[in-house]
């Protein structure tokens, strides 16, 4: 009987990663304003996205690929910004508390590079970035990906094909990209 339903637990959290996920953003296309929430969990809040943006989809804080590949950008965050780039936002479908965690362990003398809980993956699906993760970190979780944004605007998208790779992720690809 446990093994019926944890079968069928995890086919609905496919099926819900599936239908919650809407197409894939592409360039020109608005980021969709969904609450995600920045240090206070009980507090949401939505991306501020005036002017020139980067934001970095990752499935999982604490994960070893994410945690190689958001200390770049935190070491780089000067060069963006010379770039003329307002914010940096690490997005992570995770738990405010978690997400906290993760930022005090990458950069424990602090960082302008922002660090965004979407607790109910609702940001991640707006954007068509969801996938089924269940295998693995137990839920649906974001693809790993960067969008650079023009006000709320797409202006350049990467999205790896393999979660666990960084490629055109990187923050060396990106900056080039700027």
């Amino acid at each position: 009987m446990a093994s019926i339903l944890t079968g069928a637990a995890r086919a609905a959290h496919s099926a819900a990663a599936t239908m919650l996920s809407a197409a894939q953003i592409t360039v020109g296309e608005p980021i969709p304003a969904k609450p995600v929430k920045e240090e206070d969990p009980e507090r949401a809040i939505t991306l501020d996205l005036t002017g020139k943006n980067i934001i970095i989809g990752v499935p999982g804080a604490f994960t070893p690929p994410c945690s190689s590949q958001v200390p770049k950008y935190i070491e780089d965050y000067d060069k963006y910004k010379a770039k003329g780039v307002k914010n940096i936002y690490v997005v992570a479908v995770n738990d405010a508390f978690v997400v906290k965690a993760w930022k005090e362990k990458l950069a424990p003398q602090g960082t302008g590079v922002r660090f965004i809980a979407d607790d109910t993956g609702e940001f991640t699906s707006g954007l068509g970035l969801l996938f089924d993760a269940t295998g693995l970190l137990g839920a649906p979780r974001s693809k790993r990906y960067v969008i650079v944004t023009e006000d709320d605007k797409v202006d350049f998208i990467a999205v790896e094909d393999v979660p666990s790779s960084i490629t055109s992720t990187a923050s060396n690809v990106v900056l080039a990209q700027i």
